[in-house]
């Protein structure tokens, strides 16, 4: 009796479980209430998933995405919207979602660190008051999935995980969205973070070439441009040099004539360096002269608060990893972050070429996880057993034939409106602010384009908007950078 009892209780059970899938084509709207620069308003939250379909009509994977609107807007056609992406690549929207321009975001202290309890508070600075935002999770980041055929079979990761395969489906996605919400009228952005910068220079020419979808404004949040990281030249690391002066900076390390001055007067002088006489000086390799080696060696220490001993150790080719373990190896004993080198961690041993572990990354996800996990459930109303991917499996990643920065240029020239913001923090190690503005020098070599370029630089790090103070700045930069790139009324001509 009891051995029936059991097998009629397991078969009970059995059931009622279900398989762990996420729905392919779905939404939940919520209404909300929020007040941003001093105005009371209300507006509209959307999340839900949007399939990609295969050419023979059947879904292989469906987009996680939120889309906010502002309500009693008198013309939608007139309402700019904002596409985000974030980076990795295998990374969730979930940083500059509920960090950075989403109406809601992370409760943190007002310099980044997380605190308890965890959850979420009013964004008093999100543009939601000047454009509609969609925040869009790539294949397997988030709730986005790929899906089975009837087979049981996975589509084929190849045209998902790569930079061309990225810029490509993301585009069909978009287009499929912007049909659905009838949008097509409205002047469009694309805002991409870190490797997200990679995916929107690649999108800007995607969207117009396969999609005739044309852009307003392309905004790059500290981008990764792997024609820098990829090649393997020396002389490129000399691009790092000024954000090391900016670190050493931060943390005091700076001889007393430099570290008397405001960070914004010293980072020329470090560029300056950094480009005409740091670079050529790389560039001649082992037959540079003891003399020129040394100098330059002694210069760089001034600028770096590294001994000039161990630069000459690096042959001048300092890497930054080690620079994060050796800036105050001797001060405090301390690394400093990669994305971030305001935040400090503890290693196993001081000795070594770099840290044991990312302190600013624990950090982050110390707070964003549960912010985002709860966020979505309880404010937004999405609730799934599906785990919300922080970072997904999404390698390998082909890099091959990146030709994004060229996409950008043509992008440019084909499209008179188009316009390019990029925004990097002065402390991020990983993305420098420097390289940034050099991979803007690199897009349009003929230089006849440079003046829809803006730069600007704030003094956190990769994610300069967990600063109160930046996220503030940054977010009125946002502001202005849309009204600066409207049409308002002119023709797109030359």
């Amino acid at each position: 009796m009891k051995k029936l009892v059991f097998l009629l209780l397991f078969a009970t059970l059995f059931s009622f479980s279900q398989k762990l899938t996420i729905p392919i084509d779905t939404m939940v709207i919520t209404q909300h209430n929020t007040t941003i620069k001093g105005v009371s308003m209300s507006y509209t939250a959307e999340t839900g998933t949007q399939p990609l379909w295969d050419t023979m009509g059947n879904p292989e994977a469906t987009l996680y995405y939120t889309y906010y609107t502002r309500n009693n807007v008198k013309d939608r056609a007139k309402r700019p919207i904002l596409f985000s992406f974030n980076g990795g690549p295998g990374s969730a929207s979930v940083w500059m979602h509920v960090a950075y321009t989403g109406p809601q975001i992370l409760k943190i202290d007002d310099e980044g660190y997380p605190i308890q309890p965890y959850g979420v508070k009013q964004n008093n600075y999100s543009i939601i008051d000047v454009a509609d935002i969609v925040f869009i999770n790539p294949v397997n980041t988030g709730y986005s999935r790929l899906i089975p055929n009837k087979e049981g079979k996975m589509p084929d990761r190849e045209k998902f995980f790569g930079i061309n395969a990225d810029t490509k489906y993301l585009a069909e996605w978009m287009n499929t969205f912007v049909s659905r919400h009838n949008r097509w009228e409205s002047p469009k952005y694309i805002i991409g973070e870190s490797y997200g910068g990679t995916r929107v220079m690649g999108l800007s020419l995607e969207l117009q070439n396969s999609q005739w979808m044309y852009l307003n404004g392309v905004i790059m949040v500290s981008p990764a441009d792997y024609k820098l990281y990829s090649t393997g030249q020396p002389e490129y690391s000399a691009i790092n040099l000024p954000y090391f002066t900016a670190a050493a900076w931060h943390h005091n390390m700076l001889p007393p004539a430099l570290q008397s001055k405001d960070l914004l007067d010293v980072l020329p002088e470090a560029e300056n360096f950094a480009i005409n006489t740091l670079m050529p000086a790389l560039a001649k390799g082992g037959f540079i002269s003891d003399s020129e080696r040394k100098s330059v060696a002694e210069k760089m220490s001034y600028y770096s608060g590294l001994n000039s001993k161990v630069i000459l150790q690096h042959n001048l080719d300092v890497p930054t990893q080690f620079f994060w373990k050796e800036l105050l190896r001797d001060k405090t004993g301390q690394t400093i972050g990669r994305l971030d080198s305001r935040y400090l961690g503890i290693d196993k041993i001081e000795a070594g070429s770099g840290p044991d572990y990312s302190a600013e990354l624990t950090s982050w996800l110390h707070s964003f996880t549960p912010a985002i996990n709860y966020y979505l459930r309880e404010h937004l109303n999405f609730k799934t057993d599906v785990k919300y991917n922080m970072f997904g499996p999404v390698h390998p990643w082909d890099r091959e034939n990146n030709e994004v920065r060229e996409d950008l240029r043509q992008a440019m020239a084909q499209n008179p409106y188009l316009q390019v913001l990029t925004q990097s923090g002065y402390y991020d190690g990983a993305t420098t602010y420097f390289a940034a503005k050099y991979s803007m020098s690199q897009i349009d070599p003929s230089g006849k384009m440079k003046d829809r370029m803006y730069f600007k630089g704030y003094r956190s790090g990769h994610m300069m908007y967990l600063r109160k103070e930046d996220l503030i700045k940054a977010n009125d930069d946002l502001r202005e950078f849309i009204v600066k790139s409207s049409a308002k009324g002119k023709a797109a001509k030359y």
